[in-house]
């Protein structure tokens, strides 16, 4: 197969024949798609610069690699300059912007967490002692332990539900938000949504499981004198 190069001002237009095929590469960002791109013999470009990068694949230290192509490069000619630079570190320089923002999501993802535990604790704790009268006489009736303990935990899992719907159609919703703030990720990923919920979840019931506990523990007669 062929493809043609459109002519310009200075030159006229070219036709190439295609005799290999590589993968796709990218040269300016991580985030820009691959674009279609030709490799063409130094021989054949007359535009070809005075420079070029060249890739060194090795299992050695780059220390090591870098050593020795230096002093190979020095018994060929010394009109050559050059330099070394790690693919890795360019890549990690190119998402700098992204690690930091997932840092501070994640610090502050886990700080939103301890928040949500401490006030449904608080929310939890508060209603047992509002309850403490009520709690007393179903156990006075005969109630045992592990209904009123249900009973607590119901509560707070229908609170848990109502949360984790409004939280998941609000999350769904700036989605598209923030998708220019990620980098090979799903802003929709079933998968992180899920484990999203099954987290919050399990801090939510341990945040409820001490108060259910508490109120389980109460005493029917001490409880009825409070009241």
């Amino acid at each position: 197969m062929r493809f043609r190069r459109e002519a310009t001002p200075s030159s006229p237009e070219e036709v190439n024949e295609i005799v290999g095929v590589v993968k796709d590469t990218k040269y300016r960002h991580i985030r820009r798609p691959a674009g279609a791109i030709a490799y063409i013999s130094l021989a054949q470009d007359k535009d070809a610069e005075n420079s070029m990068r060249v890739l060194v694949r090795s299992d050695l230290p780059m220390d090591a690699v870098e050593a020795a192509i230096r002093r190979t490069m020095r018994e060929v000619t010394g009109g050559i300059s050059f330099d070394f630079e790690g693919l890795q570190d360019q890549i990690r320089q190119s998402l700098l912007a992204e690690r930091l923002l997932a840092t501070l999501s994640g610090f502050f993802g886990a700080l939103a967490v301890v928040l949500a535990m401490i006030g449904l604790y608080g929310v939890m704790s508060y209603t047992v002692a509002e309850r403490t009268g009520e709690i007393g006489i179903r156990m006075a009736l005969g109630a045992r332990r592990t209904d009123v303990t249900a009973m607590i935990l119901g509560k707070a899992a229908r609170l848990l539900v109502a949360g984790l719907v409004l939280g998941a159609g609000l999350s769904l919703a700036a989605a598209s938000a923030a998708n220019a703030l990620l980098f090979g990720l799903n802003p929709r990923d079933p998968m992180t949504l899920l484990m999203a919920t099954i987290l919050l979840a399990a801090v939510a019931l341990a945040a409820s499981y001490l108060p259910a506990r508490r109120a389980a523990g109460l005493d029917p007669l001490a409880s009825l004198r409070e009241e």
